[in-house]
């Protein structure tokens, strides 16, 4: 290939980039770029179509990897917890364990997040849940309505990265590493993000008490032991879940792909002993299982044929070349890598991002002598923080589409920073201290 040549890999990716950030559907922008400059490299005689020979048994060897399987039973099982009414119940108790606190409420809904992240996993559906129920609470008690927007929308985030994650499900497939790994990796990094949250809940109701104020004494009606046996009702069979899912993978009793069907199994019994099992339950779970694995299938179609064009353009070399030579080595190459996926999780989801940019990076990674457990997590730390920050975190746009008029879109912002640097902190103390990742990881060998 001639030096003129050697930019078709850019080209090609930039313009995929384009087709993404102006809205057009992820996988046809994938593959008719592929298409495209496929076309254009064997017309310039750069482009050997043996390449293309390679896509029917990549294909079937997507259909045939077992980890990915894990994808639906993730889905299910959270999309059912999320009909089970077990958010509401979760909210509701937590607010009245924390009701005496100041800040109680917004506290509740950091622990809430927390465990609706061990059990759905699903940002869009913890910001919306908690949006419709908590924000019109603490609106309704005087809570100042930035806090409360930043609260519910930092919470909702933390499906990102405390496992079962579809996020990490996904990033381990195409990180080539174990799911169980990565899990037992993010346990530590995503608990130190929910104690950040709930630290800086508790510091901001101390300095400036007018901004999340208790309950009023009239409204604190469950105390004792009717308080307690309430809490055990509520939080037994989600941590028995959580249990379920996560023991069985860190005991080597069972695979994620496993786990994940006991875990779907676990939140229709959830769901029956919540009198929310019904037929019409069941049809909106499966219709939503079905949508969204199948636009990941093709999202998986598209990203294979846009590697093997990409790869027969050597743009994979340009891209390795140019990142694993930066001045600086590998500091560099993680600075800027985190860079990159930061920015892009502004305008494009983290399944895109996880097909499309980590396996570009992973290879460099690994020949930098990194260890791809450690940059997994950080990967999920850093596609969490872009959830969330303004103007474009998909976080924000959730909570914007449930919260009532009174609650602007600055108050939605303005809510958001502190939660922010708060990440990018504990994003940092990763970085600095791996085995804040390692640890657990090294334990289990």
């Amino acid at each position: 290939m001639t030096f003129a040549y050697e930019w078709l890999g850019p080209t090609m990716f930039a313009g995929a980039l384009v087709l993404l950030s102006i809205g057009y559907p992820v996988a046809f922008s994938l593959g008719g770029v592929a298409i495209l400059f496929a076309l254009i490299g064997m017309g310039l005689g750069v482009f050997d179509p043996v390449f293309l020979t390679a896509m029917p048994q990549r294909i079937f060897g997507i259909m045939n990897n077992f980890t990915l399987l894990a994808i639906p039973y993730f889905i299910f099982m959270g999309a059912t917890l999320e009909k089970s009414g077990i958010a509401e119940a979760l909210l509701e108790t937590m607010g009245q364990v924390f009701s005496r606190v100041r800040g109680g409420l917004a506290l509740a809904v950091v622990v809430v997040g927390a465990l609706l992240a061990a059990t759905t996993g699903v940002v869009a559906a913890t910001v919306v849940t908690m949006g419709l129920i908590s924000l019109p609470t603490m609106l309704r008690y005087g809570y100042n309505k930035s806090l409360a927007a930043g609260v519910i929308t930092a919470s909702g985030t933390l499906g990102q990265i405390i496992p079962p994650s579809i996020v990490l499900v996904v990033l381990a497939d195409q990180l080539g590493i174990s799911v169980g790994d990565l899990f037992l990796g993010s346990i530590v990094p995503g608990l130190l993000m929910a104690l950040a949250f709930a630290l800086n809940v508790l510091i901001t109701a101390w300095v400036r008490p007018d901004m999340a104020p208790p309950l009023p004494s009239e409204l604190l009606t469950v105390k004792g032991w009717a308080l307690a046996l309430k809490v055990l009702r509520v939080m037994v069979p989600p941590l028995i879940l959580i249990l379920l899912v996560l023991g069985s993978i860190f005991f080597g009793v069972a695979t994620p792909t496993e786990a994940g069907a006991l875990g779907a199994v676990g939140a229709l019994v959830l769901a029956a002993c919540n009198r929310q099992l019904s037929r019409a339950t069941l049809r909106h779970v499966c219709d939503s299982t079905l949508r969204t694995t199948t636009m990941v299938m093709f999202i998986l179609l598209g990203s294979t044929a846009f590697s093997l064009v990409f790869r027969g353009l050597h743009g994979d070399q340009f891209i390795f070349d140019s990142f694993a030579n930066l001045p600086g080595g590998s500091l560099s190459f993680l600075l800027v890598s985190m860079l990159t996926i930061f920015v892009l999780g502004f305008f494009i989801d983290f399944f895109e991002i996880a097909f499309i940019v980590v396996p570009l990076f992973a290879p460099i990674a690994q020949q930098l002598g990194m260890d791809l457990v450690w940059y997994g997590v950080i990967i999920g730390a850093n596609l969490q923080s872009s959830f969330l920050t303004p103007p474009f975190g998909f976080a924000l746009f959730y909570l914007r589409g449930v919260a009532p008029a009174a609650l602007t879109t600055g108050h939605i912002y303005r809510g958001a920073i502190s939660f922010i640097l708060l990440q990018l902190l504990v994003l940092v103390l990763i970085i600095a201290f791996p085995v804040l990742v390692n640890g657990l990881p090294a334990l289990s060998r």
